[in-house]
Parts: C-alpha cells; sequence; structure tokens
C-alpha cells in the first residue's frame, strides 16, 4: 500500500502568471512615451509653445500610468512565493489595473474641467502647430498600441461549457486603455482643430475635449468596477458556481450547503465547498468531480454525513474517483 508522506499533501500556493512579454512590452511603450514627453516639453520651452508643454506634461501622466504597470509586474514577480501571502502574489496585476484606472478617471476629471472654462475663457489656438501635436501624439499612440496590443488580444481566453469567462490580465488592460485614452484624445483634438482652422468653430476644441472626457471616464469606470471586483472577491460568473454544484450533486445524493468561489489572479480560481451526503467519500473523490472545471486551481472540501435513510441505494464501488485537483 503506497502511504503519501506530509511533503506530497502540500502544494504550491502560487498562482500568479508569467507575464514576462507584457512587461517587457509595457517597459517599452512607457520609455517611448517618456521619451516624447521629453522632446515635447523642452521643445515647448524652447519655442514658448503652450500646446507642446500641455502635451508633454499630459503625456507624463500616462508615464506614470505605466510605471505602476510595470511596477506591479515587477512586484507580483519578486514576491510569487513569498509566504505572507496567502494565494501568492496574482492579484498584484488586479490591483496596479485598479491604481491605474484611478489615474485615468483623474486625467479625465481635468480634461474635463479644463474643456468647460475654454468655453467661458477661449483661448488663441496656433492650429498649424498644435496640429503637429497632435499628429504626433496620436503616432505615438498607435505604435504603443500596436505593442500592447498583442499581449491584450492573448490575455483573454475561454473556459467551461458556456465559452463566455473571460481572463484578463487587468494590469495591461489598464495600460492599453491609457494609451486608447490618449490616441481619441488625439484624433477629437485634430478634429476640432480642423473643424477651427477652416470653419472658425473654436468652440469645437472645448466640446471635443468633453466628449473625450466622458468616453475616458467610461473606460475608467468599467475598469474601476470590475478590478474593484476581483479585489473585493466577487465577480464570479453565476454559471462557475452553477458548474461546481452541478458537478457535486449529481454525483449520489450529495448536497452543496455552502459553497464560496472567489478569484486569487486573472486566471486561477479557489473554492470552499461544504456538502451533505448519505454516502461520503474522502475529499479527494469530489476534487476528482470537479477537475473539468479549468481555472479551479485551488479546493477545500468539508464533507458532512447526513444520517437516517438514504435517498438512493448507490454502490459507489462501480463509480471510483479518478483524478485529483492540486
Amino acid at each position: 500500500m503506497h502511504i503519501q508522506t506530509l511533503d506530497q499533501w502540500q502544494h504550491s500556493h502560487d498562482f500568479s502568471v508569467n507575464q514576462n512579454q507584457a512587461e517587457k512590452n509595457t517597459k517599452i511603450v512607457m520609455l517611448i512615451t517618456a521619451a516624447t514627453m521629453i522632446a515635447e516639453v523642452a521643445a515647448g520651452t524652447i519655442l514658448g509653445s503652450m500646446a507642446l508643454l500641455a502635451d508633454g506634461w499630459h503625456m507624463a501622466t500616462h508615464v506614470a500610468a505605466f510605471g505602476i504597470t510595470v511596477f506591479a509586474y515587477r512586484y507580483a514577480r519578486q514576491h510569487a512565493t513569498d509566504a505572507r501571502y496567502t494565494f501568492g502574489t496574482g492579484k498584484v496585476s488586479v490591483l496596479g489595473g485598479f491604481a491605474s484606472a484611478v489615474a485615468l478617471a483623474v486625467v479625465a476629471f481635468v480634461m474635463a474641467f479644463e474643456s468647460v472654462g475654454r468655453f467661458f475663457q477661449p483661448q488663441t489656438i496656433q492650429f498649424n502647430e498644435a496640429i503637429g501635436v497632435a499628429i504626433l501624439g496620436l503616432v505615438v499612440n498607435l505604435v504603443s498600441a500596436w505593442l500592447l496590443h498583442d499581449d491584450h488580444g492573448h490575455s483573454h481566453d475561454h473556459h467551461g461549457s458556456h465559452g463566455h469567462h473571460h481572463h484578463a490580465d487587468h494590469n495591461l488592460r489598464a495600460a492599453y486603455v491609457h494609451v486608447l485614452a490618449d490616441a481619441l484624445t488625439s484624433v477629437l483634438a485634430i478634429i476640432a482643430l480642423f473643424a477651427g482652422k477652416f470653419l472658425g468653430w473654436i468652440w469645437l476644441d472645448a466640446a471635443m475635449g468633453i466628449v473625450g472626457a466622458g468616453v475616458i471616464t467610461k473606460w475608467a469606470s468599467d475598469l474601476v468596477s470590475e478590478t474593484g471586483s476581483i479585489l473585493l472577491d466577487g465577480g464570479i460568473d453565476k454559471h462557475i458556481k452553477q458548474d461546481i454544484l452541478n458537478a457535486i450533486e449529481d454525483d449520489a445524493d450529495n448536497r452543496v450547503v455552502d459553497l464560496h468561489v472567489w478569484r486569487v489572479s486573472q486566471k486561477h480560481l479557489s473554492a470552499t465547498v461544504s456538502l451533505v451526503t448519505h454516502y461520503p467519500q474522502a475529499p479527494e473523490y469530489y476534487k476528482s468531480l470537479l477537475s473539468q472545471i479549468p481555472s479551479l486551481s485551488h479546493v477545500l472540501i468539508e464533507v458532512n454525513p447526513c444520517h437516517g435513510e438514504p435517498c438512493l441505494d448507490i454502490d459507489h464501488s462501480l463509480n471510483p474517483a479518478s483524478a485529483t485537483l492540486g
């Protein structure tokens, strides 16, 4: 008879995800944005251009956001096996996304505030210079979006029989949204500046600023809501819980009396299941019933014998456990 040792019963609680490529590309985007920022601030100071200075300092906020993203990746990697974190550092990526989303909301607020002010106090615009700055910003953001898009696109996958549960790298998604927000700002600015130059619609500059702030606020709000829910151990799709209930309760006369499911990283779930049954089995047996549910990486089972006459007459020797989860 094989006897399992203590080491064999223990298992890793590192649920972090390898994001080396995403981290590398985010660093490149941060450096490109920082270089553009320095160039614009320097040129604006030398040439006395408020348009260059304003866009340069605006880019500084995005450099800070990318810095948060890179820091989160690095911290998660360096502390993945730190015993102080019960389930590893898988949620550091989510926390990074949350912080970046808050920063994005602040940028949107500043945009809206400045735009409203321009309705009441229109400013003289040097159209040719401003259009050049907006086009430069758009090019930088398109390059950055291209660098981040591949990783962002592959940070989602599907699992389960329902085919609509997503795994997102919220840290990378936040960086990607910052790039999209800046690109949107540049596009709206170009439209407004051409309209102002050729049609005299100076007011459109402020109007486009408000539109852009509204769109960015919506993006930031969605990201804050999604990441905040995960940080508070919420946001689990009801179908995942139903899959767990079905897997347990379709076997014998098992009934789940307490179920908690939460995310320990963007790709890993943990669950505690308390059940009652007239035909109690070892916890590993019930873990085997859940082995077909992807992403369910850490499971604790509590088995409570149900006394009295059983509802079913089942011979469990015909239904042995086949596999276990770690």
